[in-house]
């Protein structure tokens, strides 16, 4: 019978991370799979406190908190009705909560991101559809500025997070989670084609909807500029528990991102 093995702590996360590159001030945007790396001791609360080793009281742990669930424009939505009458979409429409970034949960970006925006403290952006959690002395400053019909652009955290020198860390994760990609869809020669938008918000207690135009983002290519970006001196390989991790800035991922989009993208 093989014995149990024993879990990750705080300090054994940290000094992986420390390995990898981070370090005392950082800034850094992490896609995390909790589960990628391995058993830890505290779940996503000691992986935290790993990073905050890491980067020290000055340092800024950014986490993407993302609600699709609440747009009738997301894969998540065409999902959940796929197959349901007229009737029934509408009805399930009716049900869709409206967005407040006090306390609606992120969606789909796993158990360490909802647990950084819980933490006491934390900082999200404004955005409905495609918020982010900050932690740390810069998390005002980096989540001031998320305009509605900027979902990942200029006038995002991203373009903040470049701005600052920012990092991403990739934990058990590969590119098509590295939303850091998506700054480059509105920096190639050939931006992407802007499409309607619908997602619910809640206004002094009132459920509104919000409809905009806004580009249409996609990830599909982010695997193929991944291999590139694997190849760039500035990336960091390394693994932090078992999981394998990548940290790479995101001003250098952005620029590869934006020259494999003009040279392999027809809009």
């Amino acid at each position: 019978m093989t014995a149990a093995r024993t879990a990750y702590r705080a300090g054994t996360l940290a000094a992986d991370l420390r390995a990898l590159g981070l370090g005392p001030g950082d800034v850094v945007l992490v896609h995390c799979s909790l589960r990628a790396l391995g058993p830890v001791d505290g779940g996503p609360a000691t992986l935290a406190a790993a990073l905050r080793a890491a980067v020290g009281p000055s340092g800024t742990v950014v986490v993407p908190a993302q609600t699709p669930d609440n747009s009738v424009s997301s894969a998540a939505y065409r999902a959940a009705t796929a197959g349901l009458t007229d009737e029934e979409r509408l009805a399930y429409e009716d049900r869709m909560p409206g967005f407040d970034p006090a306390v609606t949960p992120s969606f789909g970006v796993g158990a360490f991101a909802e647990h950084v925006r819980r933490l006491p403290g934390a900082v999200r952006s404004r955005h409905p559809q495609t918020s982010f959690s900050a932690w740390g002395p810069r998390a005002e400053e980096l989540m001031r500025v998320h305009d509605l019909d900027s979902h990942l652009g200029e006038r995002s955290p991203l373009a903040a997070l470049e701005a600052a020198g920012a990092r991403t860390l990739l934990l058990g994760v590969g590119y098509a989670t590295c939303t850091a990609l998506h700054l480059a869809e509105y920096r190639s020669r050939r931006p992407a084609p802007r499409r309607p938008y619908r997602c619910y918000v809640l206004r002094d207690g009132r459920r509104d909807r919000l409809e905009f135009e806004a580009p249409h983002l996609d990830a599909g290519p982010f695997p193929a500029i991944g291999a590139e970006l694997d190849r760039a001196a500035f990336t960091r390989h390394g693994t932090v528990g078992d999981a394998p991790a990548r940290l790479l800035p995101i001003s250098g991922a952005v620029r590869v991102a934006v020259a494999w989009m003009d040279a392999h993208i027809g809009r």
